[in-house]
């Protein structure tokens, strides 16, 4: 019991303060702040293209960020991406971590058990008989299922189903049940409400509200937050920054830039930013850069002259575009 308890997931703490990736082509994002408690339910919100797959793979120590500082369970990024990797999981995440469609769910199941309990697992659990390590595995299996509201007996072959004959919403929820068979403090998962109905979408957000609620940190794409969600916003256009209450009372920036009054985050002259966009930023031991696809222009924060705080293109990387920096892909 009490060892059950100790493998029981908590979630990790995240906090951005001036984040930015640049690839080969310019920056896909950059002056990112905002501050989230552990078992948070984080929604990157934006249209496609604007960054926010790069800055979802960067929080989770997938990517290399060149500018800023973050931490994710008091874990420095990206000094330890290697670490961050560990305590985080991504759900669906193309190009990244996807579902295979030509394997059953079942596969899908028994595959990442394996690969947790062979990659992941404690010395003492390596030492367990085979049919203890296996009674293990299919607890985790049920466990995450269950986390996920996936049932297989409702499946049209039940986890004989090939991945190709699930519903969007089957396949989301399979996608977290795989992510969380490793119970991360983290949860990542990309295009959370892409090609789902209005009752379908509400689902999907009860679903990952559920997973926050149960103690695991959450960080989720979409094109549209869903209310109580601490919303980071990314736009290609000027557009003004909004404040959002979370759970916990405090108030974040909806967007790239600053950091809203009372936040404890130090704030920072986004036009003194200008004479520093070619900073490299801290490096880390991950090794090279693999460049990807590139992406519109990132949106940056700029001050209007009564004050407020207004986003704007980055001028000086708009021939050049942004594209994605990825360091490692490591397990999802």
């Amino acid at each position: 019991m009490g060892a059950e308890a100790e493998e029981r997931p908590h979630g990790a703490a995240v906090v951005a303060d001036g984040f930015g990736l640049k690839g080969p082509r310019g920056w896909a994002f950059r002056e990112v702040s905002f501050r989230a408690g552990p078992g948070a339910l984080m929604a990157i919100e934006g249209p496609s293209g604007s960054g926010r797959t790069c800055l979802l793979l960067a929080l989770t120590g997938r990517m290399k960020a060149k500018e800023g500082t973050a931490e994710v369970g008091g874990l420095a990024l990206p000094r330890k991406m290697a670490a961050v990797r560990r305590i985080s999981a991504l759900g669906q995440v193309p190009g990244v971590s996807e579902l295979d469609p030509a394997f059953t769910v079942a596969e899908h199941l028994n595959e990442r058990a394996l690969l947790q309990r062979r990659y992941d697992g404690s010395v003492r659990t390596l030492l367990r008989r085979p049919a203890e390590r296996r009674a293990i595995s299919r607890a985790r299996i049920e466990e995450a299922l269950a986390a996920a509201g996936l049932d297989l007996a409702a499946l049209p072959k039940g986890g004989r189903t090939s991945v190709r004959d699930l519903e969007r919403l089957e396949a989301l929820r399979l996608s977290i049940a795989l992510a969380l068979i490793c119970r991360p403090r983290l949860l990542a998962v990309d295009d959370t409400d892409l090609k789902l109905s209005d009752a379908d979408r509400a689902e999907a957000w009860a679903l990952l509200r559920a997973v926050a609620d149960s103690g695991t940190t959450v960080l989720a794409v979409c094109s549209e937050a869903p209310e109580g969600a601490l919303r980071i916003t990314t736009l290609d256009g000027a557009a003004e920054p909004k404040t959002s209450s979370v759970a916990d009372g405090s108030t974040t920036v909806e967007g790239v830039g600053e950091t809203a009054p009372g936040d404890s985050l130090d704030s920072k002259d986004p036009k003194g930013s200008k004479d520093s966009e070619d900073s490299e930023g801290s490096e880390g031991p991950e090794g090279p850069e693999d460049p990807k696809s590139s992406v519109p222009a990132p949106t940056r924060a700029k001050s209007t002259a009564d004050g407020d705080v207004t986003e704007d293109s980055t001028e000086d990387t708009t021939e050049e575009g942004a594209a994605d920096a990825l360091a490692e892909t490591g397990r999802a």
